[in-house]
């Protein structure tokens, strides 16, 4: 082949062709190419850099450089490069940004590389694989999952006369809040010593909170949506749904059973501080006993929190122990001139290969069940005990998936508006929550 054929009119000529992946290959060994790779999260700098450093060995004309972006800046960078046609040519995606890219053109139909190459998409943990593909065409490989668990300050829960046992039998429901609202209420300490056990608990005068979560999010995945979820809600009926349900009397009872936490109760961190410094930084600075957050933050954890701590089991509901099962993957830009290379590299990071070397640097739970465990493995062996994560994932009935749709800008925008009224206390969940319901399915 003319080694001056063009890139640009090879992938023209390849999109038209029945063997696409076979033309764009025969075009791929030619030159030495570099290939740019876009991530958000630091932590994975070196699992990745690992990972491109054994596959520039195996693959010598592909050289990949990884730039890193923290998370907004990393989303407006993507959607700044693509309109002016210098971006990333691979780069990891989310379920909650995939939907728009999909729609505006913007990123590779992979499956045809996928058939091609014979890859086992059946090889990645749950249902994992179908959350990047939609009506035959596949927008990614999974790379990673993430579940939730509950983190304690191991010195409060003693000093409330607690063990971490407690986190394998709490239970949950709205109507009176369970075990749950009892142990987050027993840690719940005002300026005079009382816990919210105790009637003479000074809701207005409070020193540290037994919880600190937020509910001023439309995805809730660290917070009220493994609550509601675990009395049988579910968002929509299936991925690519067009029909929400928060309408649902089940979500409506569950989110102003939380809300009413804080609101009525005084055991959670107020909404305003949370919305202004998170509850990783809340918990860190030892002003509340326990959160919930996902295995992304497992290294954060370990590296800034100064007093003892522990992962432990969510609350059992009415239906079960559940939580959100999200998992990222890498796509590759539409724009990219290198698509066959920018293939196998994607194809290298969804292989066994890759993901056992991520897993070993105990950053991120792999999306392949045997590297998975090696995370576990790895996680042990820096003296954290992180098993309630892949128990989760692991659970039969343990996860439900990411709520993929349509129109997810639009949705974040009024679902966010509608928690926050609620948390806030400005709106009651019977009224926030229909009426948000209503708008976000009329745009379907």
């Amino acid at each position: 082949m003319d080694k001056k054929l063009n890139r640009r009119t090879v992938a023209a000529a390849a999109a038209a062709a029945p063997f696409a992946p076979a033309l764009l290959k025969s075009a791929a060994a030619q030159d030495a190419v570099t290939l740019r790779y876009g991530l958000w999260d630091a932590n994975q700098l070196p699992a990745y850099q690992a990972c491109a450093d054994a596959f520039t060995e195996a693959n010598p004309n592909i050289t990949i450089e990884i730039e890193q972006l923290a998370w907004d800046d990393y989303w407006t960078n993507i959607q700044t490069g693509m309109l002016s046609g210098s971006n990333y040519d691979v780069f990891t995606n989310h379920l909650a940004k995939y939907p728009e890219f999909v729609s505006l053109g913007q990123i590779v139909d992979i499956q045809p590389f996928v058939d091609e190459d014979g890859v086992d998409t059946t090889q990645y943990e749950g249902e994992l694989a179908d959350l990047w593909s939609r009506e035959g065409a596949r927008y990614g490989l999974p790379k990673d999952w993430d579940t939730v668990a509950v983190i304690y300050n191991e010195d409060m829960l003693t000093a409330a006369g607690l063990e971490p046992g407690v986190f394998a039998e709490w239970t949950w429901n709205p109507e009176d809040g369970g075990s749950f609202r009892e142990t987050v209420a027993q840690l719940t300490l005002d300026e005079n010593g009382n816990n919210g056990l105790s009637p003479d608990f000074d809701r207005d005068n409070v020193a540290q909170y037994g919880l600190a979560m937020g509910l001023g999010d439309a995805y809730g995945q660290t917070a009220w949506s493994l609550f509601a979820c675990s009395t049988g809600w579910r968002f929509m009926d299936e991925p690519w749904g067009t029909e929400y349900h928060f309408d649902d009397e089940r979500v409506i009872q569950s989110i102003q059973s939380l809300a009413d936490l804080g609101l009525v109760d005084g055991f959670n961190t107020p909404e305003e501080e949370i919305a202004s410094l998170n509850v990783e930084t809340v918990f860190a600075s030892g002003t509340a006993a326990l959160i919930f957050h996902g295995s992304w933050m497992i290294n954060w954890m370990a590296d800034n929190i100064t007093f003892p701590f522990g992962f432990g089991h969510l609350p059992t509901g009415p239906e079960g122990r559940i939580c959100m099962f999200n998992g990222l993957a890498d796509s590759i830009w539409t724009g990219s001139e290198h698509q066959a290379e920018a293939w196998e590299w994607v194809k290298f990071l969804g292989s066994p290969e890759a993901q056992q070397i991520v897993g070993g640097t105990a950053v991120v739970f792999p999306a392949i069940p045997a590297a998975a465990e090696t995370a576990l493995a790895a996680f042990q062996e820096k003296g954290l005990d992180v098993a309630p994560y892949l128990e989760q994932a692991q659970q039969e009935d343990g996860t439900f998936l990411f709520p993929i749709a349509d129109n997810a800008s639009e949705y974040t925008s009024t679902m966010t508006s509608a928690m926050q009224a609620v948390a806030l206390g400005v709106a009651p969940a019977d009224e926030a929550l229909p009426d948000a319901n209503e708008d976000i399915n009329d745009l379907f």
